[in-house]
């Protein structure tokens, strides 16, 4: 299916395919394994003009439209979710923050080298005691007298909080009892520090820490927006953030497909091929059928959104779709795999692993749940 993709689009998917291929899927499970951060594929990728996609030209990036940063990630994430997440997370979440919300000075200072690849950013908004409960947030920025700020706190489970590459990260803070600021901090800021990278089930190979903030100094320079607009700024990022999330859980599941059909070709039982049985016939129908409403509702997602509508509901709805599909395909996709998908040798396995925290990052399934409900007028305060 085309998807009514132009020809840009078409030879994006094509080319980006081709380097996860060639470039990734041939180290994926030996990252995985050794839960190894993929600098030398940041790298090429920084090279080829993919880590800035949806960043302006005029700001170094590759001025792509949402659809066409969408295929991007889901392509990547047909072959490894922890690239995807890297590139997700840093486009997504690190930089077009700054994009959306910064200051000329902020976007000169920031944005060209994030765009580029040579830089990683972040985004700091769960914390021990507030992951869904963002407005929870205890992280505190206190004005110094001289236009800076001191920030004192935590963040949890942030990702490319501390690479070698790791450039800054926005992070939200309280600027009193009631308001929420988004700042920009540098990574080589004293006071900021990355703790070790945390042991994960799935995502490996992507960099998530814990972040911690003692007596931080920043300079008035670092304040992203006006006072008291960050709840209202992240909610704006992550809208963004859940289409590049659900292209995740979409480039999963078509992965995990592609693995259950090529292996029921090759296996053999009672003579001839398990494709030809059709209990198997119908569990790839279903997979098949399942991954292409689930794209044409995330692609509705990205239309929208780059046709400035608006598109919350649809980038949630999507989320949440995509996040259950891709844990569905993965376990009918390791079951027709039988004993071998339970080797940990086998990439369906690291796909199975993969797939469980699209239910849980950037938004519960509760959480989405609640913002579609109230796009559709039936929640109540």
């Amino acid at each position: 299916m085309n998807e009514e993709l132009t020809e840009q689009q078409v030879l994006l998917r094509n080319t980006v395919r081709e380097f996860a291929e060639g470039e990734v899927a041939p180290v994926a499970e030996e990252l995985d394994r050794e839960s190894r951060f993929p600098y030398a594929i940041v790298a090429k990728l920084g090279e080829l003009g993919f880590m800035g996609m949806p960043v302006p030209e005029e700001l170094g990036g590759a001025g792509l439209d949402t659809l066409s940063y969408a295929i991007a990630i889901e392509e990547l994430a047909r072959v490894d979710s922890s690239v995807a997440i890297t590139v997700a997370a840093h486009s997504s979440l690190g930089t077009m923050p700054i994009v959306m919300f910064g200051d000329a000075a902020q976007k000169e200072r920031w944005v060209p080298e994030l765009a580029s690849g040579r830089m990683l950013g972040a985004f700091g908004l769960t914390e021990p005691d507030a992951g869904s409960d963002a407005g929870a947030t205890r992280t505190t920025a206190v004005e110094d007298g001289d236009g800076g700020w001191v920030v004192n706190g935590s963040k949890m489970f942030i990702t490319n909080a501390g690479t070698d590459l790791t450039g800054c990260c926005t992070i939200t803070a309280r600027t009193d009892d009631v308001e929420i600021t988004n700042f920009i901090v540098p990574a080589d800021a004293p006071g900021y520090v990355a703790g070790p990278p945390l042991r994960k089930i799935g995502w490996r190979a992507s960099d998530t820490r814990p972040l911690s903030f003692e007596d931080l100094r920043l300079d008035g320079g670092a304040q992203l927006g006006p006072r008291g607009e960050g709840f209202r700024q992240f909610l704006k990022v992550l809208d963004g953030g859940r289409i590049s999330v659900g292209a995740i859980g979409l480039g999963l599941a078509q992965g995990a497909f592609e693995m259950a059909l090529r292996h029921t070709k090759q296996r053999r039982q009672f003579g001839r091929a398990i494709v030809g049985f059709q209990s198997v016939q119908f569990q790839l129908a279903d997979m098949a059928t399942e991954i292409a409403q689930a794209r044409s509702l995330l692609y509705l997602a990205a239309r929208m959104k780059d046709a400035e509508d608006r598109f919350t509901k649809a980038a949630a709805m999507a989320k949440l779709v995509t996040g259950r599909l891709a844990q569905t395909v993965a376990e009918r996709a390791l079951h027709l795999h039988g004993g071998y998908g339970w080797m940990e040798d086998s990439p369906i396995g690291r796909f199975y692993r993969d797939a469980k925290i699209l239910d849980i990052g950037e938004g519960t399934v509760e959480v989405q749940k609640m913002v579609i409900a109230r796009a559709i007028g039936a929640y109540e305060e």
